[in-house]
């Protein structure tokens, strides 16, 4: 996701300002016996086990993403080794908690403490860090709370190789990997669950397991696009790829008092994406922002943009550069888009009208569409739970604000999608990544057709529902 530099100082006004209120601690029967438990389960090393009563447990165990979800874990766990995190797990379960994991912290909905109101044991896997790559065969292991930033200097560093994967620099590579994994390399390599040959994983009876396509298919299956909700993953081996040759990175801007011309501009773009023969080297992101449209990203062969969108301005960076790490509060909600449930002129200039005359009750707002395709739709559905495999594009909205979110906020993004769906039949479906915990039907939207296979194999492995959020797969009844 892209926003301009320029609009990063407004970002920083809400880190403060947007706190939500600390929930009132309700202490349950037998929490000090899963504190000793837990304690336990970590070596009684009392730094890794944090809990409610700890001084600034809020402000340095916490960390919510988003300030609008409170959330009150009823521990912060760090463990070192995959028998420590299997410890957890079977304390949690002892004490009827929920678990989640957590790599980067970057969940929309603050997932991966367990979402809204919840107490869950949330297991953060920072100490994870562990690399190394096999130089015949490329298969690079790296620990499940690597992040983006450090999985690019050392696979750069130990043989100039790559994975597909986001820009955001402090995304944990274990959620991303785990819900698909969406990247400017995308087209070229797949998604970054595409890239994993196997997984480390913790399950919900303590058992850690290898998966492959070759050892239980099913968890291998499950954990590469709902990772959350099937156990933690401790550590992955991708198959690299040779980074890429001289890459241009390209940023054209229109700004625009003009709704029609912002509408002329998406169409172009819209036209040049759309054309079956775009090559997988040609990345594109479309960012929509207040008067303005900014069209960002990378290509690899020489390709000229249609001459409607125009060239003005420098280069944007990534918002993940901004974002990540940032708490604030905000909403956001997505859609995608296939071949042949794409953005129509229709559809384009209800959007722009709609934009320009919206009340947004917002510090910042923006919809971004992001190009997808290319070797991610050549993935057979059932080889990953990550079920985007004919989409295109993505849209993402996202409104930040002063404070808690208000209703007004809220209807302006509702709206967006609303309108997209009267005008283009048949669209539909989300991003697990970017989650909004106000989806109605939000598994069935997240996972489409791969949901039934996922509840019956959560069924098999976690029937009591260890791993639990808000929106994650739950077990099929019957």
């Amino acid at each position: 996701m892209l926003i301009p530099t320029t609009l990063a100082w407004l970002l920083h006004l809400a880190v403060g300002t947007a706190a939500s209120a600390k929930p009132d601690l309700v202490l349950r029967a037998g929490d000090k016996d899963l504190e000793n438990c837990l304690n336990d389960a970590v070596g009684g090393d009392k730094a890794r086990a944090q809990f409610p009563d700890e001084f600034l447990y809020e402000l340095k165990d916490v960390r919510p993403l988003n300030l609008d979800i409170p959330v009150t874990p009823a521990a912060i766990t760090y463990p070192e080794t995959s028998e420590e995190v299997a410890a957890i797990v079977r304390c949690a379960v002892r004490y009827n908690r929920k678990v989640q994991g957590r790599s980067g912290g970057h969940s929309y909905g603050n997932y991966c403490l367990g979402g809204a109101g919840s107490t869950a044991v949330v297991v953060d896997l920072k100490n994870f860090q562990q690399f190394e790559i096999d130089k015949t065969s490329w298969i690079a292991t790296m620990g499940a709370g690597t992040l983006l930033e450090d999985s690019e200097n050392r696979l750069h560093e130990n043989g100039n190789r790559v994975i597909s994967q986001g820009v955001a620099p402090q995304v944990g590579l274990g959620g991303h990997a785990s819900i698909g994994g969406l990247g400017p390399l995308g087209r070229q390599l797949g998604s970054s669950a595409d890239q994993v040959v196997e997984v480390e994983v913790v399950l919900a009876n303590s058992s850690v397991i290898r998966a492959s396509k070759d050892e239980n298919k099913d968890v291998f299956f499950a954990v590469l696009g709902a990772g959350a909700s099937f156990g933690i993953i401790t550590e992955y081996k991708f198959q690299t790829s040779p980074e890429p040759g001289a890459m241009i990175r390209y940023t054209y801007n229109v700004t625009t008092g003009d709704a029609k011309s912002l509408a002329t501009a998406f169409k172009a773009w819209n036209k040049l994406v759309s054309d079956p023969d775009l090559s997988w080297k040609f990345a594109s992101t479309l960012t929509i922002l207040e008067h303005t449209i900014s069209i960002s990203g990378s290509k690899l062969d020489i390709m000229i943009m249609d001459d409607a969108v125009g060239k003005i301005g420098q280069a944007l960076e990534d918002v993940g550069l901004h974002l990540s790490g940032l708490q604030t509060s905000f909403y956001a909600k997505s859609l995608t888009f296939t071949p042949s449930t794409l953005m129509n002129d229709q559809a384009i200039d209800a959007l722009f009208e709609y934009l320009e005359n919206s009340k947004k009750n917002a510090l910042l707002w923006f919809v971004i569409f992001d190009l997808a395709g290319g070797y991610i739709n050549t993935v057979p559905l059932d080889e990953r739970a990550y079920p985007h495999r004919s989409v295109l594009y993505f849209m993402q909205s996202y409104a930040i604000t002063l404070g808690r979110v208000s209703q007004t906020t809220r209807d302006f993004l509702n709206g967006i999608n609303q309108l997209i769906i009267e005008n283009v039949p048949g669209v539909g479906g989300a991003y697990a990544g970017y989650v909004d915990p106000f989806l109605q039907n939000a598994q069935q939207e997240y996972w489409g057709p791969n949901l039934p296979r996922l509840e019956q194999i959560k069924a098999d492995i976690d029937k009591d529902d260890v791993f639990h959020n808000p929106q994650s797969v739950r077990p099929a009844t019957s």
